[in-house]
């Protein structure tokens, strides 16, 4: 992509588990761009086979250790970076088992693989859900953790599963708190296309281009300043370049915990007026109750991210963010099923 410069003077080689989802193919992409050799592993029960390049998936399952271990030693992995999951929290508090098992007795695959294969470099990709709902904002790595929904849970879960074979073993982990991944490539060409969407900018997207009635307003009773919640959109290219700076800068026996987010919240309603905006017309909605779960505000402070590591984020205020989901939902209506329109 123009204007993104390489941040590696070395090349390595780096397996991305859930590498054909929405933020793992784009961190695929990414690293590819800027010099890596890397490759998705994936069941394609949520990811997308056309957001991986010509080449570079190989179909499997985390819980299948024997196979990824051999894909592992095979491919002569530096590093594994671990995307998949199963990432919605009102499904996770109505199917808790699905997320203990896909979330908590993959990741364990995934490390046990890993010591199969002799890999020592892992990148979880973890969330802003671990923490408890009542801390002071922004959010710090120093804060407690206290999830309140299953998703939440069993991504801390695999924090620790992590962070024990790490002291065992020897790994080197970074785990990334990411708030919401939002928006899509700059030219339109990849975004954010679930089987089930759960995110409300897609969503709000999806009702301007026909494939829903409306969306909803979950809750309009919060203590915010237009009673709508408010969080932290970060967009999916600068998660991309966390990633980057995180797994070049691991070895075997350092530890780390980032948030990425960029450090302003917007509310839902604030949200749907900049998507309006950037659409040109009013988008359906209807205001509903509150749903389990949702937390008034969060909101990230990257600063620790920042400091350490040296991440700029470019892309991540909320205009930009819109602007380029619109690019990809304007293109490409019904997603990866269709070609994209003129």
């Amino acid at each position: 992509m123009p204007g993104m410069a390489v941040l590696s003077s070395f090349i390595m080689r780096l397996v991305l588990t859930g590498g054909a989802g929405y933020v793992g193919s784009a961190c695929l992409r990414w690293l590819l761009r800027n010099g890596h050799d890397a490759i998705a592993y994936d069941d394609l029960s949520e990811g997308n086979h056309s957001a991986v390049p010509d080449g570079k998936l190989i179909i499997g399952d985390i819980l299948d250790t024997d196979h990824l271990a051999d894909v592992l030693r095979t491919f002569r992995a530096d590093a594994v970076l671990h995307f998949a999951a199963m990432a919605s929290v009102p499904e996770s508090i109505s199917a808790p088992e699905r997320y203990w098992r896909c979330n908590v007795l993959g990741t364990k695959s995934v490390l046990d693989a890993m010591r199969l294969s002799h890999v020592q470099r892992i990148v979880f990709s973890s969330t802003a859900a671990v923490y408890g709902f009542h801390e002071d904002m922004p959010l710090r790595e120093s804060y407690p953790t206290h999830p309140e929904t299953p998703y939440g849970t069993t991504k801390l879960a695999c924090e620790w599963i992590i962070a024990e074979y790490a002291r065992a073993y020897g790994f080197g982990f970074t785990a990334l708190r990411y708030f919401n991944a939002s928006g899509a490539d700059i030219d339109g060409m990849n975004g954010e296309d679930r089987r089930v969407e759960a995110h409300l900018i897609p969503l709000i997207f999806l009702a301007s281009v026909g494939r829903r009635t409306s969306i909803k307003v979950c809750g309009t009773d919060y203590q915010t300043h237009d009673g709508t919640c408010v969080r932290d959109y970060v967009h999916v290219l600068d998660l991309a370049q966390a990633h980057q700076l995180a797994v070049e800068s691991l070895e075997p026996g350092i530890s780390r915990v980032y948030n990425v987010g960029s450090g302003h919240g917007t509310t839902v309603l604030e949200v749907l007026k900049a998507c309006e905006k950037v659409i040109g017309h009013p988008v359906p909605h209807e205001l509903s109750d509150r749903r389990p779960g949702d937390p008034a505000i969060l909101v990230a402070s990257p600063q620790r991210l920042v400091t350490e590591l040296g991440w700029s984020p470019r892309f991540s205020d909320i205009h930009t963010i819109v602007e380029t989901a619109w690019r990809w939902h304007h293109h490409r209506p019904f997603g990866y099923s269709t070609s994209l329109t003129p």
